[in-house]
C-alpha cells in the first residue's frame, strides 16, 4: 500500500469516528456541568445547616450564660445580705461590751476617789 492511501485511510477513519467522540465528548461536558451544580447545591445545604446549628448553640450559650449570670447575682445579693446581718449583730454586740466596759472604768475611777476620801466603795456591778 502506498502511504497516500493510508493516509487516506487514516483521514477516513477520524472523519467517521469524529461526530461519535464530538456527540461524547458534549456529553461528558453536560455530565460535568451537572456534577457541578449537584456539588454547588450539596455544599450550599452543609453551609446553610452548619449555619443552623451554630446559631442555635450560641442561642442556647447565651441562655445558660444569662442564667448563670442571674444565679451569681442572686447568691451574691443573700450573701451580701447575711454579712450586713451578722456585722450588723457584732457591731450591736461590740457597742453593747464596749458600755459595759465603759461603765465599769467609770465605776473604777470613782471608787479610786471614794478611797482617798476613806469612803467605801461603789459595787462594780453595771446594768
Amino acid at each position: 500500500m502506498s502511504s497516500h492511501r493510508i493516509t487516506g485511510i487514516m483521514l477516513a477513519a477520524v472523519l467517521t469516528c469524529s461526530p461519535l467522540a464530538f456527540a461524547q465528548a458534549k456529553q461528558d461536558m453536560k455530565d460535568a456541568g451537572h456534577e457541578t451544580k449537584e456539588a454547588a447545591k450539596d455544599t450550599g445545604h452543609a453551609v446553610a445547616t452548619g449555619a443552623k446549628k451554630t446559631a442555635h448553640g450560641t442561642k442556647v450559650a447565651a441562655k445558660e450564660t444569662a442564667h448563670g449570670t442571674k444565679v451569681a447575682a442572686k447568691k451574691t445579693a443573700d450573701a451580701t445580705e447575711v454579712a450586713a446581718d451578722k456585722t450588723g449583730h457584732g457591731a450591736k454586740v461590740a457597742a453593747h461590751e464596749t458600755k459595759k466596759g465603759a461603765e465599769k472604768t467609770a465605776t473604777g475611777t470613782r471608787n479610786v476617789a471614794r478611797r482617798a476620801e476613806d469612803k467605801p466603795p461603789v459595787p462594780n456591778n453595771p446594768k
